[in-house]
């Protein structure tokens, strides 16, 4: 039976409070970074301590997350991780992965901290006045910069030229319309204190799904701009990111970028392919005629970049469990392509690294079988036992792609992660 403490906000407590919250074993902080969001940001929640956990396991993880659930009606965190789709698909994956994320992860903490304007309460299996005491008395340790960290990258310039144009090809052929093509970024022998890194990152690229995760020696750092899929009540909600311009400090350029962007062909035809995707795919769990297409091509402003984001909403069928509707959509249509499966073996041919938990998913579940998830982008990934540090980026690469153009996007969505590790 979990218990409440309510109180004003504090200064400094809910770093305090991550910091403790560190030292365990598991750890989920989501961080909405205020944005007014449609449909809302992500909740503003720190979860720690194991009460129960769920683990990978060899087969049918979907199944036994549901299973999970339906025993334990509690609030539950953790992530799907991209290599999922081989379960939802006939697929395999064979790319290295330097980080090991188990296949997926989830856990009930032990505690949480639920951060509103204008309260704070600790909701906890134990006593949750003693815990606010002990955060109260945490000593804030001084940030760590990252040391050693000589960045590689696992796909060549000129081989990346090559790959666009080969998938450009199949394009032609007719095998497929759109794929989302990724790339990865590296360093061995890594030194990083992953919590001082969230914090940074947060800072220089503050966003509205923004997490930071902990599963033993497993870290994410992640300022996602993205929701994969919301349910509030018997409502689905999806949306997509198709369309990134890079932000100019120049008000009159800016504006410039934003208003080219909005008029561009080409980002408005790669974000409709994939809304048609999202439709599909929500269609296989919705109520019939539910599914509509309620913002196409909006236009939002982030600290780093513009985004063209749309919004698909259905209502959930009566017959379709809550974990159905995430595995018919998932892996997310804006990280695969059109069509879908197509998209994901071409996805696994060219790349050259797994994606792990890269464009998989971090979130949670209500007691009431609610929930959400983001869309695991512009993040960092680390091992803490090997020192292994990795981030990945792509873009949506289409016959009308240019090669160039595209590369210069992944630097684009990376460089936030860049000046945090050069630091």
């Amino acid at each position: 039976m979990r218990k409440t403490f309510s109180f004003a906000p504090e200064t400094d407590f809910i770093n305090k409070a991550l910091q403790l919250a560190n030292r365990e074993s598991h750890v989920v902080y989501l961080n909405p970074n205020s944005y007014n969001y449609p449909y809302g940001a992500f909740l503003h929640v720190l979860a720690f301590g194991v009460y129960k956990e769920l683990k990978e396991v060899s087969k049918n993880n979907f199944d036994t997350l549901q299973n999970f659930l339906d025993h334990n009606k509690d609030w539950t965190f953790g992530y799907l991780s991209y290599d999922l789709k081989n379960e939802t698909e006939q697929l395999i994956s064979t790319n290295s992965d330097g980080i090991n994320f188990p296949l997926l992860n989830f856990f009930i903490p032990k505690h949480l901290i639920f951060i509103k304007e204008n309260n704070y309460e600790i909701v906890s299996v134990e006593n949750p006045e003693d815990l606010y005491l002990l955060i109260q008395k945490e000593q804030l340790l001084k940030p760590l910069t990252p040391s050693n960290v000589v960045l590689q990258q696992k796909i060549s310039k000129e081989s990346y030229l090559h790959k666009i144009k080969s998938i450009q090809h199949l394009i032609l052929r007719g095998d497929l319309y759109e794929t989302n093509f990724c790339q990865e970024y590296f360093a061995d022998n890594a030194g990083l204190e992953p919590l001082s890194s969230y914090h940074r990152l947060n800072e220089i690229s503050p966003m509205p799904f923004s997490c930071y995760l902990k599963v033993n020696q497993r870290y994410l750092i992640c300022a996602s701009p993205e929701r994969f899929l919301k349910k509030e009540k018997q409502k689905l909600i999806s949306q997509p990111i198709k369309g990134t311009a890079k932000r100019d400090p120049n008000l009159e350029k800016d504006a410039e970028i934003r208003s080219a962007m909005e008029k561009s062909p080409k980002e408005r035809s790669e974000n409709i392919m994939i809304v048609d995707l999202v439709r599909n795919d929500l269609s296989k769990s919705a109520k019939a005629g539910s599914v509509q297409a309620e913002e196409i091509c909006g236009l939002y402003s982030f600290p780093k970049v513009h985004q063209m984001i749309s919004t698909i909403t259905a209502e959930l069928s009566s017959s379709v469990h809550p974990v159905e509707a995430i595995k018919h959509a998932f892996p997310m249509g804006s990280m695969t392509g059109a069509p879908k499966l197509r998209a994901m073996q071409i996805i696994e041919e060219y790349e050259e690294s797994a994606r792990g938990l890269f464009s998989g998913a971090v979130g949670y579940f209500t007691p009431e079988m609610d929930f959400d998830f983001n869309v695991v982008i512009r993040s960092i990934l680390y091992n803490g036992e090997t020192k292994y540090l990795s981030f990945q980026a792509g873009s949506a690469i289409t016959y009308y792609a240019d090669a160039e153009k595209e590369y210069e996007e992944c630097e684009v969505k990376t460089a936030a992660i860049r000046a945090v590790l050069s630091e």
